[in-house]
């Protein structure tokens, strides 16, 4: 089967961890050439087959200060997506400001590229989440919510909840119910990273985050069988990542032992396959589906079906959820 050519659903993606190093080589190159850097070079930093989230965020972020660089990155994120046979995509970033980008302006060109992207290559169509981290406070994540419905009409359709999850474990987490239920209210999609790792897989953290009614969850690795229970009695569409769980050694078993093995067969929740950080991970949209196959058994039919799961998960719109009904019972 050719799994570049099935048309899929990208709903888990951060753009930071999305960028290659061949595109964070090619901005460090011209950043270096116009002094504009002391950065070392990524392809020493971030080698293929070494991974430190960590050093890597923070790397990039110290790379993408300005609008060309950003612009660029995410034309090649978009590109790679394009041409991995990803034809509706949902990128998520956390608003940042640099000494030379707002947050504001951050989004704006973010939005206006991928815009243009899709003017010329009206086959993927993408839209953006902002992330609330957890490492923020109220008043942060309030600013993040503004940003969402001050865009919410040029493609930004969702708030989601990332980062480190020992930062603000358990009942913490409520400090930002305020800002998830407005975000609801106002009709924005809400996904959050969920029972991600045993520090954020409390009965006390995950009761406040079903709270918040999420449309969609991340991960879901240490939930408790209460909390998988709803999920299931919700219908929950779930945003699972195996390359990035067994590389980074979050689940155990390697792929054989991943979760999704537990959910396929759970009736209720929908799955929608994602690569969380392609750039970091290595591993492209089409290779999960790959490993589902080559790990779990699926054959031509079942891949079909999986990848349709996820349509009714977006935060497109109907509209969209039409052409992808279209396009993926071609």
């Amino acid at each position: 089967m050719d799994y570049v050519a099935l048309p899929k659903i990208e709903l888990h993606a951060h753009l930071t961890g999305s960028i290659s190093r061949k595109a964070l080589h090619e901005v460090w190159l011209r950043k270096k050439k116009n002094g504009e850097t002391d950065l070392e070079d990524p392809l020493v930093i971030m080698p293929e087959g070494k991974h430190d989230y960590n050093l890597e965020t923070t790397y990039i972020y110290g790379l993408l200060t300005d609008e060309e660089s950003v612009r660029y990155t995410a034309t090649s994120v978009l590109t790679d997506f394009l041409n991995d046979g990803v034809c509706y995509l949902e990128l998520r970033t956390t608003p940042r400001g640099t000494p030379l980008l707002t947050a504001e302006a951050y989004v704006s060109v973010l939005l206006s590229t991928i815009a243009t992207f899709e003017l010329e290559n009206p086959q993927l169509h993408t839209r953006l989440i902002l992330s609330v981290d957890r490492r923020h406070t109220p008043t942060m994540a309030a600013s993040t919510l503004a940003l969402a419905l001050a865009h919410s009409h040029e493609g930004v359709v969702g708030l989601d909840l990332c980062g480190d999850p020992t930062a603000k474990p358990g009942g913490a987490v409520a400090a930002f119910t305020p800002v998830f239920l407005e975000a609801k209210k106002k009709g924005l999609g809400i996904t959050v990273h969920f029972a991600e790792a045993e520090a954020s897989g409390s009965k006390e953290e995950l009761d406040v985050l079903l709270g918040w009614q999420p449309d969609r969850l991340g991960h879901v690795i240490w939930e408790d069988e209460a909390s998988k229970e709803e999920i299931a009695r919700r219908e929950l569409c779930l945003e699972l990542c195996l390359s990035c769980n067994v590389q980074a050694g979050m689940v155990r078993g390697g792929f054989e032992g991943h979760h999704f093995g537990a959910w396929k067969d759970i009736q209720g929740p929908k799955i929608s396959l994602g690569t969380d950080d392609v750039g970091v991970f290595g591993s492209p949209l089409s290779n999960e589906y790959r490993l589902v196959a080559e790990h779990f058994g699926f054959d031509r039919e079942a891949i079909c079906g999986l990848a349709r799961q996820g349509i009714e998960g977006i935060f497109g719109g109907e509209i969209e959820k039409d052409r992808l009904q279209s396009i993926m019972w071609e």
